[in-house]
This record gives structure tokens, C-alpha cells and sequence, in this order.
């Protein structure tokens, strides 16, 4: 390798001529960039404003919808059935030959599923879940429809409770609390699937939270 500058027989990897001193390669004497090293803040704001750039994208799909199960009366239809019997068999005891007396009997026991029924009906019709990627719609009501939403990010906890029959039939209430200032805690009854919708809920929670950037561990 010759220098550009007195013909020098130089080395090939020479930084600079041994003779007449002439700089052979630039770019190893280019001052370099210095950058100051980030705060654990700024690295926090930098992880969750890109995070939200990706996000923003987003768009909301549907999780799960559902309403009010009949299996969560399923105690109050054997609590009736027994009411029942048990009306049949003292209304023969006490009225073995009087016509009014079991028609009075009867007659209750009508109203009774009629009223169990009629409730039934309601809650089917009065209750809508409704749970996306990004929030949980929840309406009550008929005549004046009453709509609640809470952001999934904004949920602390999902629990869910059960009764002995309705662990057999997997229905269930589930509880939800959350920093939401208007509703800090929903009570949702009558769900089908109970811990598989409680999960999917704990899990959209979970996810929403890591898409946003919200674990420091991850800054």
C-alpha cells in the first residue's frame, strides 16, 4: 500500500503514514456520537409511548358475549319441586274431600313456578355481557336499558363464586373489582362456563396491560 501523499510504502491497515503523517482512514478518527445514558423514567415513557404507537392500531374484536343462564335457578326450581310435593302431600292430609281446599293449593303452586318462571324470563332478557379486547359491556333492563362499560386494563381482579349445584352445572357469579371510579365493583350473575369466561376475562386483562406497556419488569 502506497501513501496518496509521499508514495510511502506503507501497511495495509496503517491508520496514518509513517512518513509524511497523512491521515490513510478517516473514519477511525471520526469523533463518535455520545449519547447520555436514560433514566429508568425515560425508558419507561420511551417503552410505553411505542407500545401505544403499535397499539393504536389495534383494532377491538369480540371475546365473548352471553346473558343470564337458566342453570343459575336451577336450585330454585328443586327448592319449588320440593315446595310442590310437599303442598301435594298436606293438602291430601288436610283437605282429603274439599274441593276448595285443593284448589287453593293448586293454585299456589301455580303461581309459584309461574312467578319462578316470569323471573326467569327477565333476567334472560334484562342482562347482556358483552366482553372485547379492550373492554366489558354490561346492560340491564327492559323497558329503561342501563348500560355499563370498564375498560379491561382498568380490572383488578376477577373472581367467581359458586354453589354446590351450580359447581355440578359449572354456572356462577363472577366479581369484578377494578380502579374504575364509576364502578369499582361489578357483580355479574348467572354465567355459563363460569371459569373459562372468569379466565378469559383475567387473561384480555393481562393482555391489554403487557400491550400497553404497563409492566415496569418490561422497561
Amino acid at each position: 500500500m502506497l501513501c496518496p501523499s509521499c508514495q510511502a510504502d506503507v501497511v495495509a491497515d496503517a491508520k496514518f503514514c509513517h512518513r509524511c503523517g497523512t491521515i490513510l482512514q478517516p473514519e477511525a478518527f471520526a469523533p463518535q456520537a455520545f449519547t447520555e445514558p436514560q433514566t429508568a423514567v425515560e425508558r419507561f415513557r420511551q417503552a410505553v409511548a411505542s407500545r401505544q404507537d403499535q397499539g393504536d392500531n389495534d383494532t377491538e374484536s369480540d371475546l365473548w358475549t352471553g346473558n343470564y343462564s337458566s342453570k343459575a335457578m336451577f336450585g330454585a326450581w328443586i327448592v319449588a319441586g320440593l315446595i310442590t310435593i310437599a303442598g301435594i302431600i298436606l293438602a291430601a292430609i288436610a283437605y282429603p274431600s274439599s274441593g276448595a281446599g285443593w284448589l287453593w293449593t293448586l293454585g299456589l303452586i301455580i303461581l309459584l313456578w309461574l312467578g319462578l318462571y316470569l323471573w326467569l324470563l327477565y333476567r334472560q332478557f334484562s342482562v347482556f355481557y358483552q366482553l372485547t379486547n379492550q373492554r366489558l359491556v354490561h346492560k340491564r333492563g327492559i323497558l329503561s336499558r342501563t348500560t355499563d362499560r370498564i375498560e379491561v386494563i382498568d380490572m383488578d381482579d376477577v373472581t367467581y363464586t359458586q354453589g354446590p349445584i351450580q359447581r355440578i352445572l359449572g354456572v356462577g357469579t363472577i366479581l369484578i373489582t377494578s380502579s374504575d371510579r364509576t364502578h369499582p365493583e361489578i357483580i355479574l350473575p348467572g354465567i355459563d362456563r363460569v371459569a373459562d369466561v372468569s379466565r378469559m376475562m383475567d387473561d384480555a386483562r393481562r393482555t391489554e396491560r403487557r400491550r400497553r406497556g404497563l409492566h415496569i419488569e418490561s422497561v
